[in-house]
């Protein structure tokens, strides 16, 4: 249990208080199935820009790495507040994309651009506390 002293040393950390609960952050996994228009780096990139700044996050860095004709990309936004990554398999018509966001951004915002740009036909969202206090 952390003592009142602490909590102060901590004011500015970028934890998220919700409902009384204090954690680091959300990190949100995304499963999108039937997608199309998986072989573009610039769109990614794009796709990753758009999406933090939906989500008010600061964009430090945008990297991507595209393996070749036919094949997929992964990329990453490097934000202040942690990261939102895409990992597309155009073989299999899929998108694997990641978000984990802190401090007062809204990651919610960012899955939203996700789902209206890559229209997938299946998603599943599974959203996960981190770093979650329990007194």
């Amino acid at each position: 249990m952390l003592l009142d002293s602490d909590l102060n040393k901590l004011k500015d950390d970028h934890f998220v208080k919700v409902n009384g609960e204090l954690f680091a952050g959300h990190h949100y996994l995304i499963d999108m199935w039937e997608a199309n228009k998986l072989e573009d780096k610039n769109r990614i990139n794009d796709l990753l820009l758009k999406s933090a700044k939906a989500a008010r996050a600061t964009v430090l860095h945008i990297h991507s790495h595209h393996f070749g004709n036919g094949q997929g990309i992964s990329g990453i936004a490097i934000l202040a507040e942690s990261h939102i990554s895409i990992h597309t398999w155009p073989e299999r018509n899929f998108v694997a994309c990641d978000i984990f966001m802190c401090g007062r951004t809204h990651p919610d915002l960012a899955l939203e651009v996700l789902k209206k740009e890559i229209m997938p036909h299946k998603i599943v969202v599974k959203k996960v506390k981190r770093g979650l206090i329990k007194d």
